[in-house]
């Protein structure tokens, strides 16, 4: 039994966790390309219209539609139209293809306050600017309401982590004291959408960032694999709050040829974790033990109160020592 065939389908972070700044992730297309399963790419990006992201993808190899995207943007889009009625006019600040998504729904686009829009629809851009960033504030200012497709403070490129959606909204908010309604992760909208959209009764979400992709999944009530390849690393997973704390956890993608109780939080492979204080103690360990046997180890007693770790982790063996050296 292995964590993909308990499941009945996955539903993938792609930045950081499929690719990075459109670069595959090690052994996550080959692994993907290896299962039956399956399964939706649920991205908080709200830059490329869902054409253009499974066009990504099957150019590294990966067959997908262009249902089988579901991005911020569309939700974003599809929590206004609960809210305000079609016609309406909507002041999208995002991509020319967030701005043809919303007008598809039914929606009047707009780029000026002067308009009068109702509602200020604001996705990530690199474009983006103090100019339009100035155009919804006056918008908001003005009355109207403010969704985000996400507030992601970072977005995982092949340089580094470059500014996100999330640090933009936080200038409008800034300037305006109004906080966006949210649409993508950690949201858990995305996720039951996705499940709907395949008839999904027991999918797997898998990410890399716990502020969104692991908290979106476990808001909606999902089970989550954790990979340690993009934003989150082994020391923010052992702080997690509750809310953030995936089901399995593993260094790629090639978890899901596993043991779902292998990748669980756990003592494993001869290690052992104690509290001293405030801290915990990591001891013993097989020559060769990896940095995950010592990550969920160290879990099984970080994880065990429901508040978030505040300690640090000490080495008690020379393996432990070489363990937790090769932590990010």
């Amino acid at each position: 039994m292995t964590l993909a065939s308990t499941h009945d389908a996955l539903l993938l972070d792609l930045d950081g966790t499929v690719w990075e700044g459109g670069r595959a992730v090690t052994h996550a297309v080959e692994t993907l390309s290896e299962l039956d399963l399956p399964r939706l790419y649920v991205t908080n990006n709200a830059s490329k219209a869902p054409s253009v992201v499974a066009q990504q993808l099957n150019d590294l190899g990966l067959s997908t539609r262009d249902a089988d995207v579901i991005t911020s943007a569309q939700a974003a889009i599809m929590l206004c139209a609960q809210q305000i009625p079609a016609g309406a006019k909507v002041l999208v600040l995002g991509t020319e293809s967030f701005r043809v998504l919303a007008e598809a729904a039914g929606f009047n686009v707009v780029s000026s306050a002067d308009d009068k829009p109702v509602a200020v629809l604001h996705g990530h851009n690199p474009e983006t600017g103090w100019a339009q960033l100035s155009e919804a504030a006056l918008a908001i200012r003005a009355g109207a309401r403010y969704f985000a497709s996400n507030v992601d403070s970072t977005l995982p490129m092949e340089r580094g982590l470059h500014i996100g959606n999330g640090s933009m909204v936080a200038a409008v908010t800034h300037a305006t004291g109004v906080v966006p309604q949210v649409a993508g992760k950690p949201e858990p909208a995305m996720f039951h959408l996705a499940a709907r959209s395949i008839g999904a009764k027991c999918p797997l979400a898998v990410g890399d960032r716990l502020d969104t992709d692991i908290a979106g999944g476990v808001a909606a009530g999902m089970d989550t694999l954790q990979v340690i390849t993009g934003v989150s690393g082994h020391w923010d997973t052992i702080a997690a709050p509750p809310e953030w704390r995936a089901t399995y956890l593993a260094a790629d993608m090639r978890a899901l040829h596993a043991e779902p109780a292998d990748l669980a939080p756990h003592p494993e492979a001869g290690f052992s974790a104690r509290m001293s204080g405030a801290d915990i103690v990591l001891e013993g360990g097989h020559d060769g033990a990896d940095a995950m046997a010592a990550l969920r180890t160290v879990l099984s007693v970080a994880w065990h109160s429901d508040t978030a770790f505040s300690g640090t982790v000490v080495a008690g063996s020379p393996v432990a020592d070489t363990a937790i050296s090769s932590w990010r």
